[in-house]
């Protein structure tokens, strides 16, 4: 497990490195899981011991979001202040994502 976990942090370390570097607006971990991605792709598949390391941290992805939450907390004054934009911003985004979602399932349909 200690192995699995070393190569991920390792691709995200890369991932990191590469953003810092080329001044790209993405975050690093998702230029490092991009990266992994590429890596088990070319290989085939993903060995065994990092597939279930990847498991056991996904059975206890509940966990990784308490840092959000009190982040959340912590600018709660702000959210306070700012709740109508913020409001207008995740009810847009959500129906623009279910629009683009059925145009997709749309044209998808009609390759079929």
């Amino acid at each position: 497990m200690l192995g699995a976990l070393t190569l991920l942090l390792v691709y995200q370390l890369i991932g990191e490195v590469i953003v810092q570097a080329a001044g790209v607006p993405v975050p690093g971990p998702v230029v490092g899981m991009l990266l992994l991605f590429l890596t088990l792709l070319a290989r085939g598949s993903a060995p065994e011991w990092l597939r279930s390391t990847s498991q056991t941290l996904l059975s206890h992805l509940s966990l990784l979001f308490v840092p959000a939450g009190v982040g959340v907390m912590l600018h709660f004054r702000r959210l306070e202040a700012e709740w109508l934009p913020i409001l207008a911003a995740l009810v847009a985004s959500t129906v623009l994502t279910i629009g683009v979602t059925a145009l997709v399932m749309r044209a998808l349909q009609r390759r079929k």
